[in-house]
């Protein structure tokens, strides 16, 4: 019976539900937006170092675990390397430049990355093959950076820097691309550690030889489960040293958190407005429907039939929104180039959607609580 009333009253005001349904696919796609937002942004923070292949991040001690305040020389890797437990280690060095085009296509500024080849901190190429040699001009491109510049394996790059007053150009060939690996929200290029000391941007002034100094040591673990032990020994056997997994890492960066509660903080506000938007509009159906409901009490319908058909009228109409919200967003997102940060994941998507469909029924409880206590008599004015 609730059944039947629920849909034949959905039927015959199809058109008032449908606008309702479309409401709450606006306010799904927004959610999901903003979930793929903060999924994007968090991605193109912790992609490098989040999927680095080793445990540990050495810093340099009282550095606040920054990469760009952090120095640590060669001697100090040969340290690292001798404290038991360590498998292996590999510096890395961050700095920016530009990627240049030979065409009209507009530079591309990049994070140019020095790692060791075939020591941890080089990431894997997915697509044709890893760094060869310290001092090879040779390139491994995240992702990212091969889509939004339309690079292949086989492509010479141009990489820009300022070295004291002048502008320098530097051809890179590109021998692979990996996976997506953007640091601080910038496309990545990876060469070796002399090649990048050799093209980085610096000044005038600075000296052109001496020990290879680096921002970072990633060390690679024996026991990767024992990396808490691990950092603690690192610290102590390594002076002025600072030892934290990837998660403290990338969490350490500024910015990284106040993005992320922000773009929380938007998204609960948004289910907010859904629960309020539902509940506002069911119990203004609630009050123009009291006569009917009146009447359906009088002639014996149960409190429980006409709560449980406002229920199921509230699911469904809920349900069919958030259908129409999370495919529209879906097929949003396959049109959005790759500079735009958007990443729609699984888990993200459905978190998302629960949490839609869990608001639905929450915002319309008080119009369903108000018809369950509909008294016929009152309800048809026949009541002193």
């Amino acid at each position: 019976m609730s059944f039947y009333l629920a849909f034949k009253e959905l039927w015959h005001n199809r058109g008032r539900f449908l606008l309702v349904a479309m409401v709450v696919a606006l306010i799904t796609t927004l959610v999901l937006f903003i979930a793929a937002l903060a999924q994007g942004l968090g991605d193109g923070y912790r992609e490098y170092i989040g999927r680095l292949n080793g445990e540990l991040l050495v810093y340099q001690a009282n550095t606040n675990l920054s990469t760009s305040a952090s120095r640590l020389g060669r001697s100090l890797l040969a340290n690292v390397r001798r404290v038991d437990g360590v498998e292996e280690a590999g510096q890395v060095s961050f700095t920016s430049a530009t990627l240049v085009f030979p065409d009209d296509r507009k530079p591309l500024d990049i994070g140019l990355i020095g790692v060791e080849p075939g020591m941890p901190g080089e990431p894997p190429a997915l697509q044709g093959v890893n760094l060869s040699r310290n001092r090879s001009n040779e390139a491994v491109l995240d992702r990212n950076t091969a889509l939004r510049g339309n690079i292949k394996v086989g492509d010479t790059i141009t990489v820009k820097s300022i070295q004291g007053t002048e502008e320098k150009f530097y051809p890179i060939t590109v021998v692979g691309i990996s996976d997506k690996r953007q640091n601080f929200l910038q496309p990545s290029v990876f060469v070796p550690y002399l090649t990048w000391d050799r093209i980085r941007p610096k000044g005038s002034s600075e000296p052109t030889n001496g020990e290879f100094i680096s921002n970072i040591i990633v060390a690679k673990l024996k026991d990767p489960a024992d990396w808490q032990n691990m950092a603690k020994r690192i610290e102590r056997e390594v002076n002025n040293t600072q030892v934290v997994d990837r998660v403290t890492a990338y969490t350490a960066s500024p910015g990284y958190s106040a993005q992320q509660s922000t773009l929380n903080t938007q998204r609960y506000f948004t289910l907010l407005i859904g629960i309020l938007v539902l509940g506002g509009f069911f119990q203004i159906q609630t009050l123009q429907k009291v006569a009917q409901i009146g009447m359906l009490r009088a002639i014996g319908t149960s409190r429980f039939t006409v709560g449980a058909a406002s229920m199921i009228q509230i699911v469904t109409v809920n349900a069919v929104g958030v259908l129409i919200g999370t495919t529209g967003a879906v097929l949003l997102s396959l049109g959005f180039p790759p500079a735009v940060p958007i990443t729609f994941t699984p888990a993200a998507v459905a978190s998302a959607v629960v949490s839609l469909l869990i608001i639905g029924p929450l915002g319309g409880l008080v119009s369903v609580w108000v018809l369950s206590r509909v008294e016929p008599l009152r309800a048809l004015g026949l009541a002193q």
